[in-house]
């Protein structure tokens, strides 16, 4: 009876621990994280406009050079990160364990100090045509973060920023519970999300130097959405898992697909608001985070209530939404005649 009451007492106690300290820290994660995520959009993007003008490249290839080089350096993490993860879980054991823990906390700790002593050796980029405005008071701020939104090419791209984020949290709370880990176990989950992280980063620099405008940056965003429409009408139609060697490899095939599809859409993304919004870069990359960030809140909170094939169904249906509506966007802006090549 006291096991039980030790047993009940401890339960309220992991509950009230969740509660008063993983949701203030994720709060709190989720500010900085925007901050920085807004920092490096904005500041990539005017380095890369810099370095074209300063070197009479041309703006377009430039932009998704340096944006497929920064996003295929990110998704290594991808690999770097699951490869450790399933070195840990190849055993069966759950890495749980007290210095388990303390060692990863620390690596993770000294990649943060190196990244920030990177970031205090940047250089300042004087842009010709800098137009970076100032503002006197908060109202003020807060009108020029809200200008592109009045803004069409914004409100077409915006449906595009949220398919991002969907099908990047797709991966992280769908794809591996409901798909890998069936077939592979948990041990299972660190070797595909790798093989996504290495197709994410191939697509992502390959991606980076096929961009050279608009133009090109729809051939890219079309090849990504065709490739995760194949998957998510696989999943929703045919797949159903299975033994053996070739039911083992089929999660590994859609992470790799899935892959191509994530590193298309940061790159293009991003290449693409410095394009269209370089007088409101940060503005932009602030809407970026918020319509990104929205909707993978959108699909945590929506795959412990709703099937798989609800699931599939809400994917799909924001593919076809986003992907209209960029390519409408494609259309307006080459008409305007806006983008620089």
């Amino acid at each position: 009876m006291e096991g039980m009451q030790n047993s009940d007492h401890w339960k309220v106690y992991d509950v009230n621990g969740i509660r008063y300290t993983m949701v203030p820290a994720s709060l709190y994660l989720g500010f900085t994280a925007s901050i920085i995520w807004v920092g490096q959009g904005t500041y990539l993007t005017s380095a890369a406009l810099s370095h074209a003008r300063e070197n009479n490249f041309p703006e377009g290839p430039t932009l998704g050079s340096f944006n497929g080089e920064f996003w295929g350096m990110f998704a290594s993490t991808q690999v770097i990160g699951n490869l450790i993860s399933l070195a840990l879980l190849r055993n069966g054991k759950d890495g749980g364990s007290v210095t388990g823990k303390n060692l990863l906390f620390a690596v993770f700790l000294g990649f943060m100090i190196v990244g920030i002593v990177l970031m205090c050796l940047l250089s300042k980029r004087d842009e010709k045509r800098d137009n970076a405005p100032t503002h006197s008071s908060f109202g003020a701020m807060l009108k020029y973060i809200v200008a592109p939104l009045k803004d069409r090419r914004m409100l077409l791209t915006i449906p595009l920023i949220a398919y991002s984020g969907l099908q990047q949290a797709f991966v992280w709370a769908v794809f591996t519970k409901s798909i890998v880990t069936p077939v592979l176990g948990i041990s299972g989950v660190g070797g595909a999300m790798a093989i996504y992280g290495a197709a994410d980063v191939v697509c992502s620099l390959v991606a980076g130097r096929l961009t050279s405008g608009l133009r090109s940056a729809a051939f890219i965003v079309s090849v990504g959405a065709i490739l995760q429409a194949v998957v998510l009408f696989w999943l929703l139609l045919f797949y159903s898992p299975t033994a053996g060697l070739l039911g083992a490899a089929i999660p590994l095939f859609i992470g790799a697909l899935w892959g191509v599809g994530d590193g298309v859409l940061n790159t293009q993304l991003s290449a693409l608001l410095g394009l269209l919004f370089e007088d409101v870069k940060e503005a932009a990359f602030a809407q970026l985070k918020v319509w990104q960030s929205g909707a993978i809140a959108v699909i945590f909170f929506l795959s412990p209530s709703i099937t798989l094939q609800a699931m599939l169904i809400l994917m799909t249906t924001g593919l076809f939404i986003s992907f209209g509506s960029f390519l409408f966007l494609t259309l307006v802006v080459e008409k305007s005649s806006t983008v620089r090549p």
